[in-house]
């Protein structure tokens, strides 16, 4: 199953400036109403690490989104964020540890 992606940098900051957000281990989600259905961002900084880092934590990010969007909000658009702690740990990390941490929010 595909998810549609958020891809415009405007579309991006009109949600970091219009939602809610929420504190994770491994990321900060930032959730916000949608008129265009579900949708997904994924972001990894320059601080979260190299490039080889910061792809795979959006790699584990959008496999997250993947499996689980069906328990999500469906008209919500959701940004993951991922966190500088990250740039120590990215290569121990695994799809499990993401899930369980994202698990906790999205339960909420």
């Amino acid at each position: 199953m595909s998810i549609k992606k958020i891809k415009k940098s405007r579309e991006f900051n009109y949600i970091y400036n219009s939602s809610k957000k929420v504190y994770t281990k491994y990321a900060i989600i930032f959730m916000s109403e949608s008129r265009k259905g579900q949708r997904f961002g994924f972001v990894a900084s320059k601080k979260t690490g190299n490039a080889v880092q910061r792809n795979r934590i959006k790699r584990l990010f959008r496999e997250f989104a993947q499996q689980n969007s069906q328990k999500m909000n469906k008209d919500y658009d959701y940004v993951f964020v991922g966190k500088a702690i990250l740039k120590d740990n990215i290569r121990k990390m695994s799809y499990k540890d993401i899930e369980r941490d994202m698990m906790k929010v999205i339960r909420q």
